[in-house]
């Protein structure tokens, strides 16, 4: 199994740390970045194989590789996304599609979470595709919400959810087994093709569409945050020095 890290973004709402660097390389304990601890939690959960998809920067990416494959005890190949300013991230995981079949563990590049959130999926390891979803936090608008089946598989995956009929919030980490690997690339590429500004989760709702199943893991009380914003770097340096 390959760890993936999903760092093509641009996060505009960054600048001016983000008028040179992706997102994903933006520091957020000291000279730490984001990608260190995506990198470093993906190494403790013994995934060294990992997957980077690039874009926005992605020169900045390459820059460092070595450094950062040193610090970490990894082996990173880059997959390139053409379109990284233009689309959003369906089309982004679709690029790295050649390595679903190995199976992988995909982080969002923009989210500092503690390797725990790495431990609970491989936990709950059998389905052939796992959300990590925290079921704790009190939601709002922006948040990518969740609704679950009877079964408790999910039913839905959207921003676009009124907050209160929601299970949770998937938090950007997934376990792909390479099982699924063909229709979960079909389902994000006919994703794409309908909208290029779809989300990779979207893609997940055309897998349950087309009949496929997914399950969750909730993470429980947990210290995380999505980088989207200013306010949410400064909560990322609050809570990054205590992994």
């Amino acid at each position: 199994m390959l760890g993936m890290v999903l760092a093509a973004g641009a996060g505009r709402r960054l600048r001016p740390y983000t008028d040179t660097l992706p997102k994903a390389l933006v520091p957020v304990d000291g000279e730490t970045t984001i990608m260190d601890i995506s990198l470093r939690n993906l190494a403790a959960a013994g995934l060294t194989d990992v997957v980077v998809v690039v874009g926005y920067r992605a020169e900045a990416v390459e820059e460092r590789k070595e450094a950062l494959e040193r610090r970490h005890g990894v082996k990173i190949t880059t997959v390139f996304n053409d379109k990284a300013e233009v689309w959003n991230n369906a089309y982004s995981l679709w690029t790295a599609r050649d390595h679903f079949a190995e199976g992988v563990l995909l982080v969002n590049g923009d989210t500092v979470h503690p390797v725990g959130v790495e431990e609970t999926l491989f936990a709950a390891r059998g389905p052939e595709l796992l959300l990590a979803v925290d079921n704790v936090k009190t939601l709002a608008d922006e948040e990518m919400k969740v609704t679950l089946d009877d079964s408790g598989h999910l039913r839905r995956i959207t921003k676009l959810m009124d907050p209160a009929t929601a299970a949770g919030e998937y938090i950007g980490a997934t376990l792909i087994e390479g099982g699924i690997a063909g229709r979960l690339a079909d389902a994000l590429k006919a994703t794409w093709e309908r909208d290029p500004d779809l989300y990779y989760e979207d893609g997940y709702q055309e897998l349950v569409d087309r009949g496929g199943k997914i399950a969750v893991a909730p993470i429980g009380e947990v210290e995380w945050v999505e980088v989207d914003n200013h306010d949410d770097l400064a909560r990322a340096r609050e809570i990054a020095c205590r992994y």
